[in-house]
């Protein structure tokens, strides 16, 4: 059989490494006599397991040793709760850049919690920019400033992070995470659901400063208080054990792809590929200023409903599957994560190439 080139926007590709080696291991992890699925999170073999995978994204990112690293569930947008109840809770203020759906639902949940407020947006243009800011924009007595790094509906990313002086900035990098290199240092926190870069879905990584932990409001559940996990790592109750798993494989598959440095000029490499051939297309046109477009997240349209969906339906019958716009865009959209090799792209853009030729 097979296997296609798949552009979902999440749940994505893995790298077929990852996938041989999870499949080599499936029966028997080791000499444990059991797979990964069976074990005891409790368990010396499993805590290996995750300790492995930690310290690999450790090594990976360059985290500090002042912050932690939490392996969660309930996904990101579970994190838009967690958040305002562990964050909000000095001045009860937060301010919040608009770039697409996820940013605003981030907004509209810690709005429920505190004073939320929206610093800038690009819902005037379907979120096709990040908007401009400066640091006298935002409230220096917020708690925190939320953005989303990079906006997989929409295919914008953040190529210059927001002044937000001494208040905490906290980021959604779940569509970027990995896919370059980042400095730890300039977030209060990081967060991203594992479905697009890292592994199936199940984990979400929360990477936080330890000053921000242990001051969440009195009202927040004990399975949504950072201090909770942070104090039992990660391992308060049970993990998605297999998830993390499968994440550590990917940690190790980027450290022999020669680290993230190699990973993101592999990454722009593809995403030119692909962005050089929407600006050159006489029926194809990306729908994003250029100065913002993600490197993970491609979204392109023939500006004909009817032709979109026939480019769809064809690239699907040709092996290329997931590639329908979302919903509130529509069109057509390449998610290129890190597992998509640049052999898919470049195929891709073939089969455009002749769909032009027969529909331009």
């Amino acid at each position: 059989m097979a296997r296609v080139y798949n552009f979902s926007a999440g749940p994505s590709m893995l790298p077929e490494d990852v996938l041989k080696t999870a499949a080599a291991e499936m029966l028997e992890y080791g000499n444990s006599g059991q797979s990964v699925m069976e074990m005891s999170h409790r368990s010396k073999e499993y805590q290996a397991i995750f300790d492995e995978a930690e310290a690999n994204l450790r090594e990976i990112m360059n985290i500090p040793d002042n912050y932690k690293v939490l392996f969660l569930q309930g996904g990101a947008s579970t994190q838009f709760a967690m958040i305002p109840l562990n964050l909000m809770n000095k001045n009860k203020k937060a301010d919040f850049i608009i770039t697409g759906q996820w940013a605003n639902k981030a907004y509209k949940e810690a709005a429920r919690y505190g004073e939320a407020r929206v610093v800038a947006s690009s819902a005037d243009k379907t979120y096709s920019y990040i908007p401009k800011t400066t640091a006298a924009d935002f409230d220096p007595e917020a708690d925190f400033v939320h953005i989303c790094m990079n906006n997989t509906i929409y295919g914008t990313k953040y190529n210059e992070l927001p002044d937000t002086g001494d208040v905490p900035l906290i980021a959604d990098i779940s569509s970027c995470i990995l896919s370059e290199p980042i400095d730890v240092t300039k977030f209060g926190m990081l967060y991203a659901g594992a479905q697009k870069n890292v592994a199936p879905a199940g984990v979400t990584i929360v990477i936080i400063r330890e000053d921000l932990i242990g001051n969440a409001m009195d009202i927040t559940p004990t399975m949504l208080n950072y201090a909770t996990h942070a104090e039992n790592g990660s391992m308060f109750n049970t993990p998605p054990c297999y998830t993390i798993y499968i994440a550590g494989l990917t940690f190790k598959w980027i450290k022999k792809m020669g680290g993230l440095e190699a990973i993101k000029e592999m990454n722009v490499k593809k995403a030119k590929v692909l962005y050089d051939f929407l600006d050159n297309s006489k029926l194809f046109k990306g729908t994003v200023v250029a100065e913002d477009r993600s490197l993970m997240n491609v979204p392109f349209v023939t500006g004909n409903d009817e032709l979109d969906a026939k480019f769809v339906a064809e690239s699907k019958a040709a092996g290329f599957v997931n590639l329908k716009g979302h919903r509130s865009v529509g069109g057509m959209r390449a998610s290129i994560y890190n597992a998509m090799p640049i052999e898919g792209v470049e195929k891709l853009v073939e089969f455009m190439k002749k769909f032009e030729e027969e529909n331009a």
